[in-house]
């Protein structure tokens, strides 16, 4: 019992996301972690932070402009993950 209650919470942190985050002038952040198993990039979640920074522009009729793209591969103990800091331009 106390290892499937160990990992649903490995679950739940392992699917991390941060949403739409305001920073300071004009800016945002979106930080995304997967529960990829295995050794790789994190592809997966890099496109969804995108889709999500694109569907956030776009309520505004803006494009997307990529200021800073961090990714960690996941490894041995280490999950995938993706931080996009964004501004919305116009198209």
């Amino acid at each position: 019992m106390k290892r499937v209650i160990a990992l649903c919470v490995v679950g739940l942190v392992a699917c991390a996301n941060t949403g739409v985050v305001p920073m300071d002038k004009g800016t945002y952040l979106i930080a995304k972690k997967s529960p990829q198993v295995g050794f790789g990039p994190p592809i997966g979640i890099k496109g969804e932070a995108y889709t999500e920074a694109n569907e956030f522009c776009s309520k505004d009729g803006k494009a997307v402009e990529t200021i800073k793209l961090e990714e960690t591969n996941s490894g041995f103990a280490r999950s995938a993950a993706v931080s996009l800091e964004f501004r919305c331009v116009p198209k």
